[in-house]
């Protein structure tokens, strides 16, 4: 779904709008942070508008991670794991 395609009625292409609600979910950032962000990176974009992209995108940008996500079951397997004890790795 991220691309740099422009969608009609907005002024930013999905790239920048994906990458702005993302920050915004992800870190538990205000909009004025991300808004910030942006701008380091020399994207010019008002906090109304990142909080505009969050309602409108917000539940596409779940459902695309949902998907991504792997299905857990009751039993996981660790292959191998070390421990340093003492300055000493022992390898279980």
């Amino acid at each position: 779904m991220l691309s740099d395609q422009k969608l009609p009625g907005y002024r930013f292409p999905l790239s920048v709008i994906g990458h702005a609600v993302w920050l915004y979910h992800r870190y538990a950032m205000s909009y004025r942070d991300v808004e910030e962000l942006l701008f380091e990176r020399g994207i010019d974009v008002s906090r109304e508008s990142i909080r505009t992209w969050c309602i409108n995108f917000s539940g596409a940008f779940a459902q695309n991670v949902r998907h991504r996500e792997p299905r857990r079951g009751s039993r996981w397997h660790l292959d191998e794991m070390h421990v340093v004890v003492g300055g000493v790795t022992h390898w279980l």
